[in-house]
């Protein structure tokens, strides 16, 4: 059975009289995946850095399993916390193997040399870079570079992983990769994201901030609705049915201006298929021109798959 790990309750952190988070609270169960996500400025690191240890709150408390952080001796948070942030740059000459090695300092004198070796390797192939362990860090691409950081960060071997926007500067696969890479870690994670698409299929949890507040938690499902995403990030979400795995795909796009409703035929005229308009909920997929004509083809799409595989597939 789970157990609360972390625990923020009504945290605030202020600086030169701006509130940069806002009565923040949330609760963070071993073996969870939270994502923070919301629009520039909303306070996401600065609550992430909190959560860590890395700033003290103005007023409010964090605790890792029923101790305050803020107790914490910088070994003893050390130990429990790794943290992979924007601007970390490693010494470009080093060795992967070299770097990596340094999330073992919290740890010095607890385990023998071999069995620190022995760590430091296991951490290179779960971060899958163990075919770079002699390389200097300098000649890695920028997806290798974040993979060396996060082996870092496993070779510390923390209760908790921090990660404030890891994707940053990424292709569009080698962020999946990543977060892939990640959630199959088995740690309990916290991470800051900015590419929403990313957020479901890495998320076991979501906390979504806007004007320093938390204003919405829970699992993607519950929160990345089309009424939070829209208050906070002015989007539209859009749910479809993958074609061929069982799964939805969200999508998220501007919104345009609506159309002119036809009394007789709903929110689109016949060019659109003839959307009718339905359910106020859904309101906000139907603005979208050409939505529904999406919506036929990747429908069409199924069923011409389904065929062409023959019954019983």
């Amino acid at each position: 059975m789970s157990h609360t790990v972390l625990n923020a309750d009504a945290v605030t952190y202020r600086i030169a009289g701006e509130t940069l988070v806002d009565k923040a609270s949330l609760t963070i169960e071993c073996g969870a995946r939270l994502a923070i996500i919301g629009p520039n400025g909303a306070g996401k690191s600065t609550l992430l850095r909190m959560l860590a240890g890395l700033l003290q709150p103005a007023c409010g408390n964090i605790t890792l399993n029923d101790k305050s952080v803020s107790h914490l001796t910088p070994l003893e948070r050390a130990r429990q916390f790794a943290f992979v942030g924007q601007t970390d740059t490693p010494e470009l000459q080093l060795s992967v193997e070299d770097y990596v090695s340094l999330g073992r300092i919290p740890h010095v004198g607890a385990f023998t040399k071999v069995r620190e070796r022995e760590i430091v390797v296991e951490a290179l192939h779960r971060a899958k870079i163990a075919q770079f362990s002699r390389r200097a860090i300098g000649s890695l691409s920028g997806g290798e570079r974040q993979r060396v950081q996060l082996a870092r960060a496993i070779a510390q071997q923390p209760a908790v992983l921090f990660l404030d926007e890891p994707t940053n500067h990424l292709d569009p696969r080698a962020r999946s990769e990543l977060l892939s890479l990640v959630a199959g870690l088995d740690l309990t994670t916290i991470a800051v994201l900015h590419d929403l698409p990313l957020v479901a299929p890495f998320a076991t949890h979501v906390a979504v901030m806007h004007n320093a507040r938390v204003v919405a938690t829970g699992t993607p499902d519950e929160t990345l609705t089309p009424r939070v995403v829209g208050d906070v990030f002015n989007l539209d979400v859009l749910r479809l049915r993958h074609p061929s795995q069982n799964r939805d795909l969200m999508v998220f796009e501007t919104p345009e201006p609506s159309p002119s409703v036809n009394p007789t035929h709903g929110a689109f005229d016949e060019k659109d298929n003839s959307c009718p308009r339905t359910d106020r909920s859904l309101d906000a997929r139907f603005r979208i021109p050409g939505y529904c004509r999406q919506l036929r083809q990747a429908v069409d799409f199924r069923c011409r798959a389904k065929t062409s595989r023959g019954p019983g597939s």
